[in-house]
């Protein structure tokens, strides 16, 4: 189970996600404008930040900005949560900071088996590290 915030300024799909995410054993946190979601993210401390991209005051490029300046949210996954065509909302989630893109309409049967798929531990490269040869143990 993860806490997770959806910033969505749409009523009816911030709805319909955080119902879709509560049966999936999260928790869930709406926020319906960029800074009632700071304001979430910063009380809360989520595992996972589903973003709109497209808000009426903070625009999510602003909010992504400014979640990476603290040091307690830089690796927090950003999900840029959207209903841009899909080549203009990766390259757009790209540029602006995101961990990935999920494209609205949603599909209710796979949504929150999708939005866990970014929660997932990052892998280990395999392989010896490089260590510079003035670092090495002599």
């Amino acid at each position: 189970m993860a806490l997770i915030i959806v910033i969505e300024d749409n009523a009816l799909i911030s709805r319909l996600a955080e119902k879709l995410l509560t049966r999936a054993g999260h928790q869930v946190v709406v926020a319906e404008t960029g800074e009632d979601g700071l304001t979430a993210i910063f009380e809360y401390l989520p595992q996972l930040v589903l973003m709109d991209l497209g808000l009426p005051d903070i625009d999510g490029q602003t909010v992504i900005g400014l979640l990476h300046q603290q040091a307690a949210h830089k690796t927090t996954p950003v999900i840029a949560f959207t209903a841009w065509p899909a080549e203009t909302a990766y390259k757009m989630a790209k540029a602006y900071g995101c961990d990935g893109v999920i494209t609205k309409p949603i599909n209710t049967r796979t949504f929150a088996a999708e939005v866990e798929t970014f929660m997932q531990p990052k892998p280990v490269l395999a392989g010896t590290p490089h260590i510079p040869d003035d670092l090495k143990l002599q």
